[in-house]
């Protein structure tokens, strides 16, 4: 017979194998480090410009940075914020390097969901949070999910659950109580309204006096942040179904939104939701504050099946929402509008019949919101995944090039589409 301590003596088990693991992965301090980029990888990848062109602008221009010079004087390894100065201070052709970003406009943000287990959520936020940063863009990406598959990824392991999504929301009921009892207080009628009263459990927690960057954390990546996720986050689900009785009126679905919202509209980009496989209060609140859904989805028929369902589940809970209108603060819409809504394929196998015939049904159905561009199942991606690693972050040394390159090409075709996707989508936000 087994209890909850046997299981959290299997999880103390697990948790020194994850020490070790990290300890092969990372730096002797097991932290994660961000690698140099080939001056090939920074001009033709990165830039996108002719490497002759590049070197020539090197050495016209000694004010641009060096990099670090191989030995054998052959190849120029540059940081990413090397590669940013590069790319603020060279111009191709009148034209500037730097991404296109709409002016005066807050981040765009951008949820990556569907409930199927294994859809490759995570690849797919991880991928695009690094291909955006060496796009140029500033990052804030945001882990929804309890398994923390990204917060790891990222190099991020001692997390608090304080300062997660849970730690998010807590803070959002407490303020939002604290809103609406002010208001019932100064009420026009003058008869003071009930006030809603919140346990200490809650508010003696000290969540309410943490700050907006209390919750971001940086990354190896200079210009990656993340609101991190952890295992103790998981019971963010129970905790919400019991905060939601504390205070019936508590717009839970919204206290991300409304977290995002406190941000400076200039601190990042772009802002990236990895969400759990499942549709609940965290997922709820990533697809409400999210401006694109992008829904990645495996080739087979049942990955198809699975995200039939989550689509559906997903419009039945948004249209719940409007039970809530009335109760939000002023200026806040509980009808949720996306800019767009995009499927992916992902671990596609372009020579799979059944793969080639599965993206058909898609594209039939779902025409022009189906990725002309899936995600390829490669050797080198697999490699990837077992170091913890984005196929950006994996020297392309350490396996034939072609491979890499290959494994590359899948994402930034990928990212390509997203780019454009969210480009598209600014116009539509308000200033």
């Amino acid at each position: 017979m087994y209890t909850h301590e046997d299981l959290a003596k299997l999880q103390a088990q697990s948790l020194k194998m994850q020490g070790f693991i990290r300890q092969q992965t990372y730096s002797p301090e097991m932290e994660k480090t961000l690698r140099r980029f080939s001056s090939w990888e920074v001009a033709e990848l990165i830039l996108k410009i002719n490497p002759s062109t590049f070197r020539g602008r090197l050495a016209a221009d000694p004010s641009l940075p060096e990099g670090l010079v191989e030995e054998d004087g052959r190849q120029r390894w540059y940081t990413l914020e090397e590669i940013n100065e590069l790319r603020r201070k060279v111009k191709i052709k009148g034209m500037s390097l730097m991404p296109p970003r709409q002016a005066g406009k807050r981040a765009i943000r951008a949820a990556i969901a569907n409930f199927k287990g294994g859809a490759g959520k995570s690849t797919v936020a991880l991928h695009f949070a690094h291909a955006a940063a060496l796009n140029g863009y500033r990052v804030l990406a945001v882990d929804f999910d309890p398994q923390a598959t990204l917060s790891h990824s990222m190099g991020l392991s001692d997390v608090s659950e304080e300062v997660t999504v849970w730690g998010i929301m807590a803070r959002d009921l407490i303020r939002e109580t604290e809103r609406m009892n002010a208001a019932a207080a100064g009420a026009e009628s003058g008869t003071a309204l009930p006030q809603r009263k919140l346990p200490a459990a809650v508010t003696g927690m000290g969540l309410n006096e943490l700050r907006v960057t209390d919750f971001i954390k940086s990354t190896s990546w200079p210009t990656i942040d993340i609101i991190p996720s952890c295992a103790n986050a998981a019971f963010v689900e129970f905790a919400s179904a019991q905060y939601r009785h504390l205070n019936p009126e508590w717009s839970f679905f919204a206290a991300v939104s409304r977290y995002l919202d406190q941000i400076p509209p200039d601190a990042y980009d772009l802002i990236i939701f990895d969400c759990p496989p499942a549709i609940g209060y965290q997922s709820m609140n990533a697809v409400f504050a999210a401006d694109v859904l992008y829904v990645p989805s495996g080739p087979g028929y049942w990955e198809y099946d699975s995200t039939t369902s989550f689509i559906g589940q997903l419009s039945e809970a948004l249209e719940d929402l409007g039970r809530f209108r009335g109760r939000l603060p002023s200026g806040t819409n509980p009808e949720k509008v996306f800019a767009a809504i995009r499927f992916l394929l992902t671990r596609f196998e372009p020579n799979n019949d059944l793969h080639r015939a599965m993206q058909k049904a898609f594209e039939q159905v779902f025409k022009s919101h189906v990725t002309a561009n899936p995600i390829e199942m490669t050797r080198a991606v697999e490699q990837s995944g077992r170091f913890l690693s984005s196929i950006y972050e994996m020297d392309y040394r350490q396996m034939t090039r072609e491979t890499w390159r290959r494994a590359r090409m899948s994402f930034d075709r990928a990212y390509d589409e997203f780019q454009a996707t969210l480009v598209d989508a600014w116009d539509k936000l308000e200033d």
